[in-house]
């Protein structure tokens, strides 16, 4: 007899009863709040086409690096759950997902315990109705019910975006993107807030894989030339203007480190072009991420653009994956990540501004109390992003209260952005933080170091003051 699938009222809340309490009363007030979700990784087409999702591989499986690494970590092929190597022909995942499915539910038992399991049942219950659990014997069972339901106007992306009660999506496309499908939705009757995010990393990166061509293409996308430091730097600016065009409030940069430079006019010439004629060496491709992390801080104080960095992922660590099957598929791995001295040449430029919001992410949470927080509860244009990738855990986001709050307070953070690639997953993320916080909030009452009151209004703060205000939704100014 297969499990039941139920998802208790009270999960991720104190296990003490009188804290209990409290949480539910604050998760009570703010379950029902709208979705504010400013940086993430979902495909501007499914909003622009609105096409009906094809099957539930394709949906929940093919695009979620989290689930491809665990199955992967255990022996499983890419071959075997359905993703085509990058030499196919024949497209990005397999002709038989029923298959692939059948091998992701015979797994189930991996995702045990895991932020994705936790997800996943969010999604399996409440979107799809199911009642008994994912597993080898009722893997069929649910791919042929969510199959079906998928045909229905109901479950194509803009009316799941309305159903899921986001306010505010948005997606993340290169400097060389052409925006093709915001420009569609911009000009669709459509009114779901849907916008984009400036992401230059491949035209930042001498060591990025594409850097060459990329840079090719950002030349012809802008009219400029940018092989000159001049020329490309009106580049960006141009670019970044398409992108607040299309609703973008922010850019994102992914780089190896935080390391930030502050170098002089001349010397930054002299070090774009040994970038652009291949002879940087690796010291030199890092100052010079450095310093366009400082340039697009300069840029951001003229536009507004609210500046994301990302560092501390070793990308495509497994290359022999990455060399038959791309990137994105799990093998990213953190890496000891320095911000006290790598972002000083950027603060000593910036830090004081109040016309520059950065929000800074880690992956290596012994930053928390020593360097990140210190750092955000001193500098005005700094913030604290959530949790990130590797950490968007109960544990991780219970993990980043405790260690940040006590120097930067909460209002020095950015609230909650649930960075998915997978579209259903967005209110299991969310719901998820906003449990762990109002757990978090309630051992706080229960100590007498909080009134409810303030507990309540912090509440509503993190899940939708906040993530507006730092990212500048709505900001007309």
């Amino acid at each position: 007899m297969p499990d039941r699938l139920e998802l208790h009222n009270d999960r991720l809340f104190p296990a003490d009863t009188s804290c209990r309490s409290v949480a539910r009363r604050l998760y009570e007030d703010i379950k029902g709040l709208p979705i504010i979700s400013p940086h993430g990784h979902t495909d501007p087409a499914w909003f622009a086409r609105n096409d009906c999702f094809p099957d539930p591989y394709t949906l929940l499986i093919a695009p979620d690096h989290y689930l491809l690494r665990m199955l992967y970590s255990q022996g499983i092929g890419m071959a075997d759950i359905g993703i085509k190597g990058i030499k196919d022909i024949c497209g990005a995942s397999t002709s038989n997902p029923r298959a692939a499915w059948r091998i992701f539910a015979k797994h189930q038992h991996l995702f045990c315990g895991t932020p994705s399991g936790l997800w996943l049942d969010h999604v399996y219950k409440e979107v799809f109705g199911q009642s008994v659990r994912l597993s080898e014997s009722t893997a069929d069972e649910y791919y042929d019910s969510i199959a079906e339901q998928l045909t229905k106007d109901e479950l194509r992306p803009r009316q799941i975006f309305d159903r899921f009660n986001i306010e505010f999506l948005s997606t993340t496309e290169s400097a060389i993107d052409t925006l093709r499908y915001h420009k569609v939705l911009r000009d669709s009757d459509w009114n779901g807030n849907v916008a984009t995010t400036y992401r230059p990393d491949s035209v930042v990166d001498p060591e990025h894989h594409q850097f060459k061509q990329s840079l090719q293409r950002f030349g012809e996308l802008t009219g400029e030339d940018v092989y000159s430091w001049d020329g490309y730097l009106r580049a960006h600016r141009m670019r970044r203007a398409d992108f607040i065009a299309l609703g973008a409030t922010a850019t994102d940069h992914g780089h190896p480190t935080a390391q930030t430079a502050n170098l002089s006019t001349d010397d930054c010439r002299k070090l774009f072009e040994r970038v652009t004629t291949g002879r940087a060496t690796p010291n030199e491709a890092e100052l010079f991420r450095g310093q366009m992390l400082t340039e697009m801080a300069r840029m951001s104080v003229d536009d507004g653009l609210v500046m994301q960095i990302h560092p501390g992922a070793c990308r495509n660590h497994n290359a022999w994956l990455f060399d038959n099957y791309g990137s994105d598929k799990g093998a990213d791995i953190p890496v000891r990540t320095e911000y006290t001295t790598a972002l000083k040449p950027l603060l000593d430029e910036f830090g004081n501004s109040t016309d520059l919001t950065v929000i800074v992410f880690t992956l290596d949470e012994t930053t928390y109390a020593r360097e990140l927080a210190p750092l955000a509860g001193h500098y005005p244009c700094l913030l604290l992003g959530p949790p990130w990738w590797f950490h968007d855990s109960p544990e991780g986001l219970l993990r980043f209260r405790e260690q940040t709050t006590e120097t930067a307070g909460f209002y020095n953070t950015a609230g909650f952005n649930d960075d998915t690639r997978a579209l259903f997953s967005i209110p299991a993320r969310h719901d998820t933080s906003r449990r762990v916080d109002c757990a978090y909030l309630a051992r706080l009452v229960c100590e007498h170091r909080l009134s409810e009151t303030d507990a309540h209004t912090i509440a509503n703060d993190l899940t939708t003051t906040l993530p507006k205000r730092a990212y500048r939704i709505g900001d007309k100014s």
